[in-house]
C-alpha cells in the first residue's frame, strides 16, 4: 500500500477535525455548496466522488468474468455472503444496535437514518482496495480479479433492489427516483465510461500505459475522497460536536458484521475444500465494503447532513484497520486452514 492507503484511518480522522472546524467557522461556504443541487445530486460532490469511483474501476477487466469457473467454489462462497448474507445482517445489526440499544444515546429520530446508512454501506461489494487485501494475503490473483469483476456487474442489476428492499424493511421511505438516478451515476455510467477508457488504452498503449495512468490518477481519487470528507464533517460538525459518542456507537455494528462475513466466508470456504489462495481473498472480499458507492448515495438519497451519510462514513474509518486485522488472521490460521482440508 502507498503512504495514502496505509495511513487511510489517520487521514480520515484528520478530515473529520478540519471538517467540523471549518464548518463552525465558515457556514456559508458550506451552505452556497449545499445549494448547488440538480435533482437532488450535489454537483460539487457528485465531481469528488467521480474522482474516487472512475480510478478504481479502471482496474477492473471484465475479460476475467471468463476465469470465475476455475474457483467456482469460491465464487459461490464469495456471492452467497456478499448478496444473501451481508447486506441482511448488517440491516438486523443496525436495528440491533442503533434501532433498540443504542437508540437512547442517539439523537431523536436519527435511529432509522443511521441504519439506512449501514444498509447502503453493506449492499455495496468492494472493487479497489480488495486488490489490496488480496495482494497482502497472497490471494489467487485470478480468482480476486474475477469475483471483482463478477460483483461490479451484479452491481449495476441489485444494488438498487435490494437496497429498496431493505430500507423498506428498516422503515425508510424510499426515494426511488433518486436511488435509480444514484445508480445510474454512480455504477452504471462510471462502469461503461471507466470500460471504455480502459479498453482504448489498452489498444494504444498496452498495460504499461494504464498502470502510469492509474499511478496519476490514484492520487487524485484519495484526495477526492477526503475532501468529500471534510464537507461531510463540515455539516456534520454540529452534531458531531454535541454528540462524539454517535460514531464509536455506530462503529460496533459496522465491526461485527465484518468479522461475521469474513468469518462465514472463511469457514465455508474451508467447509467446501477451497484452496487457501481462494479462501483467503474470499473472506476480504465477503467483508469489505464499496464505501465510496455508499458515501454516493447516501448523499444523493438523504443529503449532505444527513445521518445516513455520516454513518457511511464511519464505514471509511474503520476500514483499513480492521481489514489489515482480517488480513492478519486470514493468514495466521493457515496452517490450521489447511490441515485435514479434504479429509
Amino acid at each position: 500500500m502507498g503512504l495514502f492507503e496505509r495511513w487511510l484511518t489517520l487521514w480520515v480522522a484528520l478530515c473529520i477535525v478540519a471538517g467540523i472546524a471549518l464548518g463552525q467557522a465558515l457556514p456559508g461556504v458550506f451552505a452556497a455548496i449545499a445549494s448547488t443541487e440538480i435533482a437532488q445530486v450535489n454537483l460539487v460532490v457528485a465531481g469528488l466522488i467521480w474522482l474516487m469511483i472512475v480510478p478504481m474501476l479502471l482496474k477492473i477487466d471484465f475479460g476475467a468474468l471468463g476465469s470465475v469457473r476455475q474457483h467456482w467454489k469460491g465464487v459461490i462462497v464469495t456471492l452467497v455472503v456478499n448478496w444473501g448474507v451481508k447486506p441482511f445482517s448488517m440491516a438486523l445489526l443496525g436495528a440491533v444496535f442503533l434501532g433498540w440499544l443504542f437508540a437512547p444515546l442517539l439523537p431523536a429520530g436519527e435511529s432509522s437514518s443511521y441504519i439506512a446508512g449501514l444498509i447502503l454501506l453493506a449492499a455495496a461489494p468492494c472493487t479497489a482496495m480488495v486488490f489490496v487485501w488480496s495482494n497482502l494475503c497472497e490471494g489467487d490473483p485470478t480468482y480476486t480479479l474475477s469475483q471483482v469483476a463478477l460483483n461490479d456487474v451484479l452491481m449495476v442489476f441489485l444494488f438498487a433492489p435490494l437496497v429498496g428492499l431493505l430500507l423498506g424493511i428498516a422503515s425508510v421511505t424510499v426515494p426511488w427516483a433518486t436511488l435509480l438516478i444514484s445508480v445510474g451515476l454512480y455504477i452504471v455510467v462510471p462502469v461503461v465510461l471507466a470500460q471504455l477508457a480502459r479498453t482504448s488504452i489498452m489498444a494504444s498503449g498496452g498495460q504499461a500505459a494504464l498502470d502510469r495512468l492509474l499511478a496519476r490518477l490514484s492520487p487524485a481519487s484519495l484526495l477526492a475522497l477526503l475532501a468529500t470528507l471534510v464537507l461531510l464533517f463540515g455539516f456534520q460538525g454540529e452534531q458531531i460536536v454535541a454528540r462524539p459518542l454517535v460514531i464509536a456507537l455506530i462503529a460496533v455494528p459496522i465491526l461485527i458484521q465484518v468479522y461475521l462475513n469474513a468469518g462465514v466466508a472463511y469457514f465455508l470456504s474451508r467447509r467446501l475444500g477451497v484452496a487457501w489462495c481462494v479462501a483467503a481473498p474470499a473472506a476480504l472480499i465477503g467483508a469489505s465494503n464499496f464505501f465510496e458507492l455508499a458515501v454516493a448515495a447516501a448523499i444523493s438519497l438523504f443529503g449532505l447532513k444527513s445521518g445516513a451519510a455520516l454513518a457511511t462514513v464511519v464505514g471509511v474509518l474503520v476500514e483499513v484497520p480492521v481489514m489489515l486485522s482480517v488480513v492478519a488472521i486470514v493468514k495466521r490460521s493457515r496452517g490450521w486452514y489447511e490441515s485435514n482440508l479434504f479429509a
